[in-house]
């Protein structure tokens, strides 16, 4: 696939979309499952990225929400928090193409012809398919969300969604057509099926990588944004038998602080020789030369006074009077929890509601969190309240913006000062501004790949 042209108005090139492996190797001698391994762990290593999952692909769950703005301190986040992008913006074209990247190492893997002598190796070989074909799925469940024509004028399944590439290199990846949001749909849960086939969970190892319960919790993720609620509930279930647990009130803030905490299902490692340093999600957030993305008072409003999670080691002023997450992301070297076991319960909640909302384990599942953070219980089961909840407790954690988006929202404006919808008024579901603008190095470069609306 073609992501960047021999321009100097590019920061890309084409050495940078080849296959990442943690050691100079030449492609041609894989030869091992170790070598399979190897590119494995380059998929995880761009998915740190600046562009990806070490900060901006969080960064826009939040501030195109009512959680968070961007005060364009060092003029960073702007565009994505105006929700008022161009098809030149370097946001959308720089996840896009990060994005793809990961799924170029991914696709080494899963079409490797390699196979194991001995039994060992051979179920090794099929445990790094299986999780490349898991890391392959939640990447195209990544362009999807931000990137799909699903929520633009109500097209849902019907709509464009996006290019789905099963190939490394050959000429049929050049120009490939976008899908429709269902075909891609389809697509990414046929990948988490055949990875929770070739994995055994025998051979699971840190949380640092994906394991058998995080390919289903990817799943669950997947199923709760397009309302697959059956699916939603009994993929999470399975996530949650994954020897993880719901943190206490006196451990939650330490589960920002440490790596391989009690609640995580799935985290991305960042070492003190190896983060983004002045890129990483602590200084966007933090009261630093960047600092752009503060809080907005109305989520800190959401609380209770004992509320753990908007206490003032989580959210409180800075120097400057301006609201902050000084509780999540609280080093350049600290791990991102991608998959928290708090987030299963909340969809197991959401899943079982909607299925039969006289469910009482609903009600059970809410306070389950409220009753470990401190916070007031819930008296009855409703919708709102699950979101709420998933507002409090994933905040700055990159869902708000779905969840309000899956919800057929309109953008809830608590304030217009500092929510910069610019001059276009509100932004109500079914604007073009839901989806992000296809690159514009991409719609030139790919006849198939048509443009969004509104771009």
């Amino acid at each position: 696939m073609v992501f960047c042209l021999l321009s100097t108005m590019i920061s890309c090139t084409d050495s940078s979309l080849e296959p990442k492996l943690t050691v100079n190797k030449d492609l041609s001698t894989i030869s091992s499952a170790a070598d399979l391994g190897l590119i494995v762990s380059g998929a995880y290593d761009r998915m740190t990225s600046v562009f990806y999952y070490g900060r901006d692909i969080i960064v826009y769950g939040d501030v195109r929400s009512d959680n968070a703005y961007s005060s364009g301190l060092s003029g960073r986040f702007v565009t994505p928090g105006a929700m008022d992008m161009i098809d030149s913006d370097g946001y959308a074209r720089d996840t896009f193409t990060q994005i793809y990247s990961v799924i170029a190492n991914c696709n080494i893997v899963i079409n490797s012809p390699l196979v194991g002598v001995s039994t060992s190796d051979q179920n090794l070989i099929k445990y790094y398919k299986g999780e490349a074909l898991a890391l392959r799925a939640l990447a195209h469940y990544d362009l999807l969300r931000l990137f799909g024509q699903q929520h633009v004028d109500g097209a849902g399944m019907s709509a464009m969604g996006i290019a789905y590439i099963k190939e490394f290199g050959g000429t049929s990846n050049l120009s490939p057509p976008r899908k429709t949001v269902g075909e891609v749909k389809d697509l990414i849960y046929a990948d988490l099926d055949q990875a929770l086939g070739l994995m055994m969970p025998s051979l699971d190892g840190s949380k640092e990588t994906l394991r058998t319960p995080a390919v289903s919790a990817i799943k669950a993720r997947v199923a709760l944004y397009f309302g697959d609620w059956a699916t939603a509930k009994s993929s999470s279930s399975l996530a949650m038998a994954s020897g993880s647990r719901i943190a206490t009130q006196a451990e939650f803030a330490g589960t920002y602080r440490t790596t391989l905490p009690v609640n995580s299902i799935f985290e991305l490692a960042s070492r003190s020789d190896d983060n983004q340093g002045n890129n990483s999600l602590y200084f966007i957030y933090a009261e630093t030369v960047y600092g752009d993305i503060a809080v907005l008072q109305n989520l800190k409003d959401k609380f209770s006074p004992t509320d753990v999670r908007g206490g003032s080691n989580m959210i409180a002023n800075d120097s400057k009077g301006r609201l902050r997450n000084f509780g999540k992301y609280v080093a350049m070297a600290s791990n991102v929890t991608i998959i928290r076991y708090e987030e299963m319960v909340l969809i197991n909640a959401e899943a079982s509601f909607m299925i039969d909302n006289a469910d009482p384990t609903v009600l059970t599942s809410l306070n389950s969190i409220t009753s470990n953070r401190g916070a007031d219980p819930y008296l009855v089961a409703s919708r709102e309240n699950i979101l709420t909840e998933r507002q409090k407790e994933l905040a700055f954690e990159g869902f708000r913006f779905d969840d309000l988006a899956r919800t057929h929202s309109d953008m809830p404006v608590v304030d217009a000062l500092k929510q910069t919808y610019d001059d276009k008024g509100p932004i109500v579901y079914g604007s073009f501004r839901y989806a992000f603008p296809i690159p514009l190095v991409e719609v030139s470069a790919n006849k198939n790949y048509t443009q969004n609306k509104g771009y």
